[in-house]
């Protein structure tokens, strides 16, 4: 009889054990970066954030960088549970994988929202879109919303053929590319640049460039910069606490990097997140359609 009892005090401690250890595992999830201007800048600016979520979530985040071109293949793999990209690699990843909308970045003067622009030296003799055929224009990365593909779109619906209407074309090696479009017109390797609206006010502010360096002659419209998406799989609970959890950051939000306390919107160059719709993602969308980039694309 007292085996018996012995027995049963054992095996409910045992279980009571188990169970308790299950409730106080963290789920673990990845978070896929874009790598932007260059892997390390991308990590010194996002690390804060994958840690501030650690924090504040009650699971545990890891971070890892792509390039544009490895995310597709890297979400069929199940690599990927958050990620963070610019508009139309979300679109893409959105139409093809279900990838779902938490926030978008604020940073600049629109939040979340900006704009590509054409930009030509002031003392340049272009005026107009028109004005750009046979010239030479350097544009950002293909997969880059205000780089290349607004301003490729906004040429198109002006009717003006950059494959048939433009000179010579190319687009900066390297890292720092949307910085490389604004030097090369600069010093007058090309004619126009597609340049960013953000990295124009950047390097403003700086004192990199000046506002009189530059005369912009043609602007896309508003649209999404960059975002943070959920894959498909995880659970609505997780998506919701990472969105509230993003929603919340302010100036004043710290996180622990490398064993320092770090101001979480200041390292990453931000202002916070915005929560955004669908609907606001048309526009890039629409671009797309029009330039037949991905998710439309056609060889």
């Amino acid at each position: 009889m007292i085996r018996r009892v012995v027995l049963t005090l054992f095996l409910l401690l045992a279980t009571s054990l188990t169970l308790a250890g299950c409730e106080g595992e963290k789920p673990t999830f990845k978070v896929a970066y874009m790598i932007c201007n260059s892997l390390e800048e991308s990590k010194g600016r996002f690390e804060g954030i994958t840690s501030y979520l650690s924090e504040t979530t009650g699971a545990k985040f890891e971070s890892i960088y792509l390039d544009t071109v490895d995310f597709e293949e890297a979400y069929k793999k199940g690599d990927i549970d958050f990620t963070h990209t610019n508009s139309l690699l979300f679109i893409t990843l959105s139409k093809r994988h279900g990838v779902k909308l938490l926030a978008s970045e604020k940073r600049g003067t629109y939040g979340a929202l900006s704009r590509g622009t054409i930009i030509v030296r002031s003392d340049s003799d272009i005026k107009t879109l028109e004005d750009l055929k046979g010239k030479r224009l350097v544009f950002g990365p293909q997969w880059a919303p205000f780089g290349f593909l607004s301003q490729y779109a906004t040429m198109l619906a002006a009717g003006v053929d950059p494959e048939h209407d433009l000179g010579p074309y190319s687009f900066p090696r390297g890292n720092w590319k949307h910085e490389k479009i604004i030097y090369s017109v600069f010093y007058g390797a090309y004619d126009a640049g597609a340049a960013p609206l953000i990295d124009l006010e950047e390097m403003t502010a700086d004192g990199r460039v000046s506002p009189d360096d530059f005369r912009v002659i043609a602007s896309s419209d508003l649209a999404p910069y960059c975002t943070y998406g959920v894959a498909a799989r995880v659970g609505e609970e997780w998506a919701e606490k990472v969105r509230d959890a993003l929603l919340a950051i302010d100036d004043e939000t710290t996180a622990n990097v490398g064993g320092e306390r770090i101001l979480v919107n200041k390292r990453a160059f931000i202002d916070g997140f915005e929560r955004l719709s669908m609907e606001d993602f048309k526009t890039v969308d629409d671009w797309a359609r029009l330039a037949k980039m991905p998710p439309y694309e056609e060889y």
